[in-house]
C-alpha cells in the first residue's frame, strides 16, 4: 500500500521542489527561502517506500519492514503518515507562492480541487492496470486518502494559516475521532468496550461504514472492493484523523517559515515538538491503542513525532550545518535523496511499472511456471529456494538502485515531472 503514496505528493511550487523552478536548484546554492531538508526527507522516504514495498520474497521479510497486523507499529507504518506530514508542509509553501503571484482564493481553491481530482484519477488508472477488471476496483486506497487529505487540508489552510487556530483544530479532530470510536454504538455489534471489544477488527464503526459504502458502490456503479474484504486501512472515517496529520505538517512548515532567520530556534523547536508528540502518542496509546489500520489519534501523534524529529535532524544537518556543501561524504549521501525527491512521481511510477511488468511476465523455470519477479530473485540471490530475510532485503535494495537510474537521468537533463 505504501507504494501508491509517492505519486500523489503535491509538488511544492514555491520553494521546496526543484521540479517547479525555471532551473534545478543547486545543491550548493539553494534559494534563501528554500528548505532543502524537506526535499531530502522526501527523497529518503521515497527510497524507503520502494524498499519496504518490494521485497525479493514476501514470505521472508524482517518484522520492521512489514506493517503491524493490527495494534502496534513498525517502521513501515511510519511511511504513509510521513508522506501526509510532508503534504501539509509542502502545501504551506505552495499556497504562499501562489498568493505572492496574485492568485485569488477562488483560483487557489480551484487548483486544490483539480489536483485532488488528478490524484484520484491516477489512483484509479493504476488500480485498473493491467487487467482492467472494472467490477472489482478498489475505490479506497493510499492515493484516494491523499487526494481527500490534500483537498481538505488545503481548503483549511486556504482559510487560515495561524497556528493558534490550526493547533486546537487538529486537537479537536483527534479528540472527536476518539470519542466517535469509543462512544458511538456500532450497528449489529453494540457499544465498543461493553458489547464488543474496543477497536475490534470488524466490529468498529470505521469498518462498518466502509462495508456500507462498498455495498452501495457495488449496487450503483457495480464496482468496489475492500482491501481486507471486511474492512479497509484507508477507509472514509479514518481519513478524518489523517487530515490532522496534514495539519501538523503544515504547522511544522509554518514554524520553519516564521523562524527562517533563527535556524537554531527552528531546529530545536521541531525536535522538542517531535519528542513531545511522540511521547503523547505513546501515552495516549495505553487507552486508545496505536493502530495504523484505523489511523488512531495516538498513532497520529506518535507518527507525527517521528516526522518532526526527522525533519528537525535534516534541517540541522542540511540547512544549518550545510553538510551537503562542507563534507564530501555528506554530498554523496544527500544528492541521491535529492534526486529521488525531486522526481517523486517518476520514482513511484518506475517502481510500479517495473514490478507490474515482472509480475505479469510468465517464465518457465524447470517444471514449473513462475513470474519474472520470482524468477529474477531466485536466480540471482536464492537458488534452490534458499530464501532468507537478508537475501530478500538485498534484492529490495538492488531494486531501489534500479528505480534510481531513471530519476538520475531525468535530473541530469533537468527534466522534472509533476501532477
Amino acid at each position: 500500500m505504501v507504494k501508491e503514496v509517492m505519486a500523489s505528493i503535491p509538488v511544492v511550487e514555491a520553494s521546496l521542489n526543484p521540479a517547479v523552478s525555471a532551473a534545478p536548484v543547486s545543491m550548493t546554492r539553494p534559494a534563501s527561502s528554500r528548505v532543502l531538508a524537506i526535499d531530502i526527507l522526501r527523497g529518503v522516504t521515497v527510497a524507503f517506500m520502494i524498499l519496504v514495498n518490494d521485497p525479493g520474497d514476501g514470505t521472508h521479510v524482517y518484522a520492521q519492514l512489514e506493517h503491524a497486523s493490527w495494534n502496534g507499529w513498525t517502521l513501515t507504518d511510519l511511511v504513509f503518515p510521513n508522506f501526509l506530514f510532508l503534504v501539509g508542509a509542502a502545501t504551506i509553501f505552495s499556497l504562499d507562492g501562489r498568493i505572492r503571484k496574485g492568485d485569488s482564493r477562488a483560483e487557489l481553491a480551484k487548483h486544490l480541487f483539480l489536483r485532488s481530482g488528478k490524484i484520484f484519477l491516477l489512483k484509479m488508472i493504476l488500480t485498473a492496470v493491467p487487467y482492467f477488471h472494472m467490477t472489482h476496483l478498489r475505490i479506497y486506497g493510499v492515493l484516494t486518502r491523499i487526494a481527500l487529505c490534500y483537498l481538505a487540508g488545503g481548503l483549511i489552510l486556504l482559510g487560515t494559516r495561524s497556528m493558534r487556530i490550526l493547533a486546537p483544530l487538529a486537537a479537536a479532530i483527534l479528540a472527536a475521532y476518539w470519542a466517535i470510536l469509543r462512544f458511538v454504538p456500532v450497528p449489529g455489534y453494540g457499544l465498543p468496550g461493553r458489547d464488543v471489544p474496543f477497536l475490534d477488527k470488524d466490529g468498529n464503526l470505521v469498518a462498518w461504514i466502509d462495508r456500507g459504502i462498498n455495498a452501495f458502490l457495488q449496487r450503483t456503479i457495480h464496482t468496489g472492493a475492500l482491501y481486507e474484504h471486511t474492512r479497509d486501512p484507508e477507509g472514509l472515517l479514518s481519513t478524518l484523523p489523517a487530515i490532522a496529520t496534514v495539519l501538523i505538517g503544515a504547522m511544522a512548515a509554518l514554524w520553519l517559515r516564521e523562524n527562517v532567520n533563527d535556524r537554531s530556534r527552528a531546529r530545536n523547536g521541531l525536535l522538542l515538538a517531535g519528542v513531545v508528540s511522540f511521547a503523547a502518542g505513546i501515552f495516549w496509546g495505553q487507552w486508545f491503542p496505536i493502530n495504523k489500520n484505523l489511523w488512531t489519534s495516538s498513532f497520529v501523534l506518535m507518527a507525527a513525532g517521528w516526522a518532526m524529529t526527522g525533519l528537525g535532524l535534516f534541517y540541522w544537518l542540511i540547512d544549518d550545518r550545510r553538510l551537503h556543501e562542507t563534507n564530501r561524504v555528506g554530498r554523496w549521501l544527500t544528492k541521491p535523496a535529492l534526486i529521488f525527491g525531486s522526481n517523486a512521481i517518476t520514482a513511484y511510477a518506475m517502481s510500479s511499472i517495473f514490478v507490474k511488468t515482472l509480475l505479469f511476465i510468465k517464465v518457465h523455470d524447470g517444471d514449473k511456471i513462475t513470474n519474472g519477479w520470482g524468477y529474477a530473485y531466485h536466480r540471482l540471490l536464492a537458488p534452490n529456494n534458499n530464501s532468507t530475510e537478508f537475501k530478500s532485503l538485498a534484492f529490495a535494495i538492488g531494486f531501489v538502485a534500479v528505480c534510481f537510474i531513471p530519476n538520475w537521468l531525468l535530473f541530469r537533463k533537468k527534466i522534472f515531472i509533476k501532477i
